[in-house]
Parts: structure tokens; C-alpha cells; sequence
């Protein structure tokens, strides 16, 4: 990526030239879908991982698709007569789309920014505008240059979209939207969006997504964190995936928070109870880190603002070497000076040591504003495979504590019940042997749990079909087995609260 074309992005306010792009990139297949069936299958996944060989491979041809994969994907300068009737190329020029290349009869044009198909959760074919070169991290590294430089989509980005709550709400906020891909999702059930940025290229760039997306305009402000907003201002949605790596200072903006270890995750999350609606939601990426002494979950506990309900997951763990080896080789650090690598290695190992930092955790945070005096604080470690998009299972997840919170052990037993769908049981024990040594439920959806039981807790779910009362069950359990069904009775709720929260269980 030159200087120059760092610094000169497309028209935003030329909505007619927009248009006729879109109408351009539609009518010649540059969708995901399209993509997928140019390139196949291993050339598509390479593109993930930076690699752009297989892609080259693929688009030797003429047709309008390889046209625009080479010219808008692969960054390659494509000459000016294959892409005369593929796009409007004077006013792609005109406005700042595409550059000239070379002069003469050979001349060619390039891309100024990189357009990148990406598919909408119902199936919408959406763009994703970003600067060139930066479409998506990984193993190669984007390069320590920052300049303002806006990412595309990532593996971060779609987590995000995939977690976060799609219901109808009247206002939503995206702060740190970068190329706008949030603020995408949110346009499409939010009446009113916000979308902030410290940096004002991707205030630009989120407003180019939106446009070449056919998506309706944000309301785009500049700023930090909740800088932006006002103080009479209040959402039903607010996203984030922040700038959270823990780095020693703030070298690159597009990563690094700028606020010592994970002090800005930890305002972030704070800050944003005030800024909720009643029932209203805010779902962030985060990481934070593990200080030798110190519970981890009691330092995520402490982040909760008050009045709000939190489900906190830790999906993956890393000791500081590996955590300051990935981020170093993202900047493509790896890849010049040996002794200025081991410089900066030093320096992040210094602040991790200087704050007895152990290891670093990243994963979701999701906090729903509640008028409950007693609000519920779930904390856990799962870094299994999970089922996406997630959000109706996290929506579900806080209409369940809903329920346990309201229904004592009295009204538990009175309730009914059903078994969730795609539950499964796996009995263990030693062959032959006529009892299991345990049983185990599993779920083949949402969070994929696996939870252990026993005989009566098996017993209980697989009869729960909504008809019986949790009580008349127990009773007829009691019977079968011999057991007092008061005793039964009295020791059974706390289990069934256990599967009703982790979603094996739903109320009738």
C-alpha cells in the first residue's frame, strides 16, 4: 500500500456513482456466494489466511468476476480496456475509486481501496470497504504501519456480529466502528445507529460500507469511547470490538488502546450501564488479564456496572509470551530487524511483569440493563466449539434467569417444562456393568454445553414434555425408585435450576 493511496479514499457523498457500482459488482457475481464458486473451496479459505496465490490462480481469465476479484481483492493493477464494461470506469475515477497506472496504450487502473464481499445474516449481499492490504489480520501481519489505517473483516468482527442480540430496537451504538461492519448488522433492526471512531479515515470508510451495501446512512461521530455521545443520550444496543490489546504504550491505534494493561476494556464495560435502556443490551470483545494472586472472574465481576445483568466467557487463554509473539508478528515485527524484535518482545514482557500479568484472556462480554435490586453475574471458561450466530442464544440465555429469578423453589416445582431441542445422552461406565457410572446431557446447539447428572436429573428431563408439573414427575420418580418424594422433592430444584439456566430445560 503506497503513501498515496493511504491517504486518498472514494467520494462518499457521489450516491449515484455508488449505485451504478453496487448495480456493477451485483450483476457481475462479486457476492460471497460468487466468490466461493470462482475461486473454490481451498483458494477461498486461503484468502482468510492472507494467502493470495491460489486466488491469482484462479482469476487468469477474462470474465468480469476475475476482473474485479484481481482488481478489488488481490490489489493487482488490471488494464484499462478489460475493465471498461465490467465498471463504470470514468466515474470510478472520477471519484476516487480507481487510480491510474502507467500511461499510454498499456495504461491499467488500480483499486484504492479494498472491496471485499461479505454476506448478511438473512442472506443479503453486503461490501465491506478497507484500506488496501488490510482486509484481514492473521499470520501474515499487516505491517507496523498504522497511519489511520482502517481493518477490515476478521475473525473478531464476524464474533461479534454473530453474538450480538438481532431484535427491533430504536437506537443502537457502535463505538470503535472501524470499516463499519457492526454498524452494517445494526442498520438493519435499529431505527436510529451511531457509529464512533477516534480515527476520521474510518468514519469515512464506515459510510463508503454503508453506501455500497444499499444499507440506510449511520449517524457517524468522532471521538474516543463514549466521548462522542451525549449526555441525554440513551441506546438499546451497544456494540463494541475495541482496541483491546494489552501492549506496552499505544503504537498502533487500529489495536492498541492507549490506557495502561486492560484499563480500557475495563471503562468501556463500566461506562456503558449508564448509557442502556432499560432491558436494552451491550455485547463487547475484550481482554483482560490474569494478575498472579488475583481471581481472574473477581476482576471481570468488579468491571459490571451497577443495575446489570452480565454473562462474561472466556474463550481463550494465553501466557504473555504467546499473547506478545502474536501481536508482534500481526505488526509484522517478525519479519525485519532482529534486534529491534527483541527490543519490543522485552518491552511488552517488561509491562507484564511490572503488573505481575500471568497470562491474558480474551472472550465476550454481554450486559443487559435490568430493574432487578438483585442482578445476575455469570462469569465462566468455555472455549469449546459453539453454534453461530449466537445471539437468540444469548437473548434466551437472559429471558432464563429472568424466569429463575422470579420462581422460588415452591412456584420451580409447580412450573413445567420441556427439553430443549437436540439433546442428547451418553451413559459411562464399565462394560457390562448394570448401572452408568455417570450420565451425561449434551446439546447440539447454541452453546454446545455438556452437563453431568444423575439417574433422577436424566430421568426427569427425558419425561419433561410440557404435559406434567416438575412436582408430579419428582413424585412418580420417587415412586419408581423408592425414594421419600418430599425428601426428593426438597433436594431435586437446584439441579433443575442448573439445567433450566444452561438452557437443557425450557419452561413450558
Amino acid at each position: 500500500m503506497s503513501d498515496s493511496s493511504l491517504h486518498t479514499l472514494p467520494a462518499s457523498d457521489r450516491t449515484d456513482v455508488i449505485a451504478r457500482l453496487r448495480e456493477a459488482l451485483l450483476g457481475a457475481s462479486f457476492t460471497a456466494d460468487g466468490l466461493l464458486d470462482l475461486l473454490g473451496a481451498p483458494a477461498y479459505a486461503a484468502l482468510a489466511r492472507s494467502e493470495t496465490v491460489p486466488a491469482l490462480r484462479a482469476t487468469r481469465g477474462d470474465t468480469p468476476l476475475e476482473v474485479l476479484v484481481r482488481l478489488f481483492l488481490l490489489q493487482q493493477p488490471v488494464p484499462h480496456a478489460r475493465v471498461e464494461g465490467v465498471l463504470p470506469v470514468a466515474e470510478c475515477l472520477e471519484t476516487g475509486w480507481l487510480v491510474r497506472v502507467g500511461q499510454g496504450a498499456g495504461d491499467a487502473v488500480a483499486a484504492t481501496v479494498d472491496v471485499r464481499p461479505y454476506g448478511g445474516s438473512d442472506g443479503e449481499d453486503w461490501f465491506i470497504v478497507s484500506d488496501l492490504g488490510c482486509a484481514v489480520g492473521g499470520a501474515g501481519g499487516i505491517g507496523s504501519r498504522d497511519e489511520g489505517v482502517v481493518l477490515g473483516v476478521g475473525g473478531a468482527s464476524t464474533t461479534l456480529a454473530n453474538i450480538t442480540v438481532r431484535t427491533p430496537v430504536s437506537a443502537a451504538l457502535d463505538l470503535g466502528t472501524g470499516s463499519g461492519i457492526q454498524a452494517l448488522h445494526a442498520v438493519q433492526h435499529a431505527t436510529r445507529v451511531t457509529a464512533t471512531d477516534v480515527n476520521p479515515r474510518a468514519l469515512h470508510i464506515t459510510a463508503l460500507t454503508l453506501a455500497l451495501s444499499g444499507a440506510p446512512a449511520a449517524d457517524l461521530r468522532e471521538g474516543s469511547l463514549f466521548d462522542p455521545v451525549r449526555d441525554d443520550e440513551t441506546y438499546d444496543l451497544i456494540v463494541s470490538n475495541p482496541p483491546f490489546v494489552i501492549s506496552p504504550g499505544a503504537r498502533l491505534t487500529y489495536r492498541d488502546g492507549g490506557m495502561g494493561g486492560d484499563d480500557l476494556c475495563r471503562s468501556l464495560v463500566q461506562g456503558a450501564g449508564e448509557r442502556l435502556n432499560e432491558g436494552g443490551f451491550a455485547q463487547f470483545l475484550a481482554n483482560w488479564q490474569h494478575v498472579e494472586g488475583e481471581d481472574w472472574q473477581d476482576r471481570l465481576r468488579s468491571w459490571v456496572p451497577r443495575g446489570c445483568d452480565a454473562w462474561i466467557v472466556q474463550r481463550e487463554v494465553q501466557d504473555v509470551t504467546q499473547y506478545a509473539e502474536l501481536w508482534l508478528r500481526d505488526a509484522g515485527d517478525h519479519r525485519g530487524d532482529p534486534a529491534d524484535y527483541q527490543a519490543r518482545y522485552d518491552a511488552w514482557l517488561d509491562e507484564f511483569e511490572a503488573r505481575k500479568v500471568r497470562a491474558v484472556g480474551f472472550g465476550w462480554i454481554t450486559l443487559r440493563k435490568t430493574g432487578s435490586p438483585v442482578p445476575s453475574v455469570t462469569v465462566e471458561e468455555w472455549p469449546h466449539p459453539v453454534e453461530q450466530p449466537l445471539g437468540d442464544a444469548v437473548r434466551a440465555h437472559f429471558t432464563r434467569l429472568d424466569y429463575l429469578r422470579e420462581h422460588d423453589d415452591a412456584a420451580l416445582l409447580a412450573g413445567h417444562f420441556r427439553l430443549a431441542a437436540e439433546i442428547v445422552q451418553e451413559q459411562v461406565g464399565l462394560p457390562g456393568a448394570e448401572d452408568p457410572e455417570h450420565v451425561v446431557l449434551r446439546q447440539n446447539r447454541g452453546m454446545r454445553r455438556a452437563t453431568k447428572v444423575d439417574t433422577v436429573g436424566a430421568g426427569f428431563a427425558g419425561v419433561c414434555d410440557g404435559t406434567l408439573s416438575a412436582g408430579r414427575i419428582l413424585d412418580a420418580i420417587a415412586q419408581l425408585v423408592g425414594e421419600d418424594p418430599v425428601l426428593l422433592r426438597d433436594r431435586t430444584p437446584a439441579q433443575i435450576r442448573l439445567l433450566v439456566e444452561q438452557g437443557f430445560l425450557e419452561p413450558a
